[in-house]
């Protein structure tokens, strides 16, 4: 093992010496930071994905924040109160500017979320408000959101992430050019190239310590480790490259890698409409046998934590006093016989799971075809571009797949959109058709309680019936993992892994 590992770092080391001998010098005052994809559209209204969203919450300022438990904390509202189940008043910071100057007050808020609302601007994220019936703006400083009906929702909805506050009027030209109040104001932008944005001035809050900030998109992994090597770039988070990769890295002088635990989860999803796993005993008997240990030991060397809940643990929801499955073989066959399976040379059945062609899934299919065979199910592997892949889920093609929660997972409205019946796909994530009339009950009743002491034992009995009906499968946590240069300082990681830390971030000028 240790002869193999020399030879494939220097294998490694040789491929790169071409590259590492002619790259060109960066700006000195520029912090790159690598990227796998382009922001789809950096209006805040409306970009859904990763990048879209991270970015945006460097230029845009949100009503409110997030802690570190993922509670909501204060933003651009500097307090708030509900006078009632279906009045929040929030009170805004004085003296906020936007990047071109002008002045952040109420009216812009109430502009954000009416165009939105009035169908202004064409967006999904409309359909996250759509129990605000109105908004009034009665001072600069005073927004009243009127509801429809009891949202529980709705704090988290106007936190870091959800939506950033553009100017009033703002129209299709905030995606071209987007105007915000944060930290950082945007320069440029080109589509699989490059977003570049500098330091705001003027911030009203803590103002950045970099002057300029460049993602460089680099969708493939050797070359995004090669961009690091020779320094060409100063920072990556959760890149695509594997655990092998990381460890590589962490061996050269120059390079830095930081850990923490994160909010991503990966998961196994069912098809509980499939004439073999709408039965709740064989999603069991799978469960119990998966040995997640191992994997996370050598396929993710320790970077991730065992997961029991769709919710991450630093949730104020999260419930982990649940069937954790550990791996158990006999309880397997035993559920399995049980349901009317019995083996046939070694047999029981066959099933096909459908995964995307990252590296990283296809290792971690590859083991799980193992431990599955090991209970007498024969499982075929199908892996397709991402695009055709997630497609054939949205359709609901599939007996299993897997994917991973980014982000999504960090509020308990997740219930709702990935597991109520009334959100089977195009209305919300629940691919897998599961439907239970207790859960949607549970989940309806915790919506409308705006207490936290009340509605957290309704999401402690929703995360114990799904441990129970298993509609997926909860393998780990992936940690966060930063990879930066030593000339990048001060760094903070938070579990959701976004771009938070460039707010602190600081760097020393090249020698």
């Amino acid at each position: 093992m240790h002869n193999r590992t020399c030879w494939a770092g220097l294998l490694f080391c040789l491929a790169l010496f071409p590259l590492l001998s002619c790259s060109p010098q960066p700006d000195p005052n520029t912090l790159v930071m690598i990227i796998d994809s382009s922001p789809t559209n950096l209006d805040p209204r409306v970009g859904i994905d990763a990048q879209s969203e991270r970015i945006d919450n460097l230029i845009f300022d949100d009503l409110l924040s997030r802690g570190e438990d993922l509670n909501v904390a204060p933003g651009l509202a500097e307090s708030w109160e509900i006078p009632d189940p279906r009045t929040y008043v929030f009170h805004l910071h004085r003296g906020v500017k936007f990047h071109d100057g002008r002045p952040l007050t109420s009216r812009d808020v109430k502009w954000t979320f009416d165009s939105l609302l009035q169908a202004k601007i064409r967006s999904t994220k409309a359909a996250v408000y759509k129990f605000v019936d109105r908004i009034e703006a009665p001072d600069d400083v005073t927004v009243i959101f009127h509801m429809k009906e009891q949202d529980a929702t709705l704090l988290w909805n106007l936190s870091d992430g959800a939506i950033g506050i553009v100017p009033d009027g703002s129209g299709e030209e905030m995606t071209r050019h987007p105007i915000g109040s944060g930290p950082f104001r945007f320069v440029s932008a080109e589509t699989d190239r490059e977003v570049v944005v500098e330091r705001n001035e003027d911030y009203w809050g803590e103002r950045a310590n970099l002057a300029r900030v460049r993602f460089a998109v680099v969708p493939e992994a050797t070359t995004q480790a090669l961009e690091l090597r020779k320094g060409s770039a100063d920072i990556v988070i959760n890149a695509m490259f594997p655990p092998d990769t990381t460890i590589t890295l962490q061996r050269e002088r120059n390079l830095v890698i930081e850990r923490g635990t994160g909010t991503r989860l990966a998961y196994l999803g069912f098809n509980v409409r499939d004439p073999i796993l709408k039965d709740a005993r064989v999603r069991q008997a799978i469960a119990y046998a998966l040995d997640r240990q191992p994997m996370i030991d050598y396929l993710w060397h320790g970077q991730a934590q065992r997961a029991r809940s769709v919710l991450p643990p630093q949730s104020w929801a999260y419930d982990g006093n649940v069937p954790a499955y550990d791996h158990d073989l006999d309880k397997a066959n035993q559920l399995l016989d049980a349901a009317g399976y019995p083996a046939v040379n070694g047999v029981r059945f066959h099933l096909t799971m459908k995964t995307s062609t990252d590296e990283n899934t296809r290792l971690m299919v590859a083991v799980i075809q193992q431990q599955m065979r090991d209970a007498g199910i024969a499982l075929d592997i199908r892996s397709f571009e991402f695009a055709t892949f997630f497609s054939d889920v949205q359709h609901g093609a599939f007996q299993m797949y897997g994917l991973r929660w980014i982000g999504g997972n960090e509020d308990p409205d997740i219930f709702e959109y990935a597991f109520d019946s009334a959100k089977f796909p195009p209305n919300g994530a629940n691919r897998g058709y599961y439907s239970n009339p207790k859960l949607d009950a549970l989940i309806d009743k915790a919506r409308r309680e705006i207490d936290p002491q009340v509605r957290k034992p309704l999401y402690a009995e929703v995360q114990r019936i799904l441990a129970e009906d298993v509609p997926s499968i909860n393998l780990w946590y992936l940690d966060n993992v930063l990879v930066h240069t030593r000339r990048v300082r001060n760094l903070k990681l938070n579990p959701a892994g976004n771009y938070d830390f460039l707010r602190t971030a600081e760097m020393e000028s090249r020698n």
